[in-house]
């Protein structure tokens, strides 16, 4: 018993720290979105571009809607599968966000 109750405290720590960071991330992503809004939209780099910071914002902010899920649930098996589609996501949005990140610094800057 003691081991599920210090997974499931584990568990609800590190949802906290995404909850923070993917919040964090998403407006980052809208801002980033915002600025190159301002770059000549002819330019089919920075509509790309545009287009995958989008994605991002997108999915930083289906990662909080499933830690919220996932911190308001009672069962501690949908938790830890909420957890796991969680890292999934985040992880996968991050990796997509810094390629990016680097294609705004090679190609439109």
């Amino acid at each position: 018993m003691t081991d599920r109750r210090n997974a499931s405290t584990s568990d609800r720590q590190e949802l906290i720290g995404l909850l923070s960071v993917s919040g964090s991330l998403a407006g980052l992503c809208i801002t980033v979105v915002a600025l190159m809004n301002t770059f000549d939209k002819t330019r089919a780099g920075v509509s790309a571009i545009d287009d995958v910071f989008a994605f991002c914002g997108a999915g930083f902010l289906l990662c909080t809607y499933l830690i919220f899920w996932a911190l308001r649930s009672d069962r501690p098996s949908l938790s830890t599968t909420l957890l796991k589609i969680v890292d999934a996501i985040f992880l996968l949005t991050l990796t997509s966000m810094t390629l990016a990140g680097f294609a705004v610094v090679y190609t439109v800057w």
